[in-house]
């Protein structure tokens, strides 16, 4: 399966694509639904802007409306031990017996068994730097215990665990335009031509565009990925693989 797995990974050039061979192979494990995030812009208290984070999902909506949406995974046990931690986290830790949760935490717990989100495994990617962070939530299908998961990990947890690190390392080398920041191929060459560190007459020129044009294209891609200054556009740019990269 392993050797199968890694040729459907790599064909993919679409995040899309990409995460529905992730969702197909996790589901013959038994995980039939799973949460993935991944940021570059966290700081020491948050994640970053939720419109900054990719996240990728075949949870329903009715789930992650209050889970997403509203912010109830700030006090996810799972989501807190990812922040800190490296590796894959057995769900078990959380519901031993002399595991004291907060208010908070038990009522994110209550909403999970509420829509049958009980067991599970928390694969957290080692960064690269303090402010990079992803991690992946796998959920067991219905009729399978918490200990059916541990079970099924000690079996085929190393496979599991590497297939996902794998499976990480694909979706962020690919494009993304979270909450509709996606360039347009003028914004995009413009970006590219500023990287290289050409002056806004020099764009001019090698685009065959008037200065003007040149700045419009620089303020709509400013304001497309929500930042104040253009030298912020082409590190968020870059960051999302909307440019230096090959369209899908």
């Amino acid at each position: 399966m392993l050797l199968d797995y890694l040729e459907k990974i790599h064909e993919p050039t679409s995040i899309e694509g990409a995460w529905d061979v992730v969702v197909k192979y996790m589901s013959s494990f038994g995980f039939d639904r799973m949460l993935y995030g991944f940021t570059r812009f966290g700081t020491a208290t948050s994640f970053g802007e939720t419109d900054d984070i990719l996240i990728l999902t075949n949870h329903s909506k009715a789930y992650l409306g209050p889970y997403i949406d509203q912010g109830m995974y700030f006090d996810a046990p799972m989501h807190k031990w990812a922040a800190k931690n490296t590796g894959a986290c057995s769900w078990s830790q959380f519901t031993q017996p002399d595991v004291q949760l907060t208010p908070a935490e038990q009522k994110l717990m209550d909403f999970n068994a509420s829509h049958r989100v009980t067991a599970g495994v928390t694969i957290s990617f080692r960064n690269i730097s303090n402010k990079v962070k992803g991690a992946i939530g796998l959920v067991a299908k219905a009729g399978m215990s918490q200990r059916d998961v541990d079970f099924l990990m000690g079996l085929r947890g190393r496979e599991i665990v590497q297939m996902c690190n794998v499976a990480h390392l694909k979706l962020t080398s690919l494009s993304y335009s979270p909450a509709g920041s996606r360039l347009t191929d003028r914004q995009r060459e413009t970006l590219h031509w500023v990287s290289e560190g050409k002056t806004t007459r020099d764009i001019a020129t090698i685009m065959g565009l008037t200065t003007a044009t040149v700045e419009k294209h620089l303020r709509l891609a400013r304001a497309a990925l929500n930042v104040d200054t253009t030298a912020q556009a082409v590190i968020k740019a870059s960051h999302q693989n909307q440019i230096f990269s090959l369209d899908p």
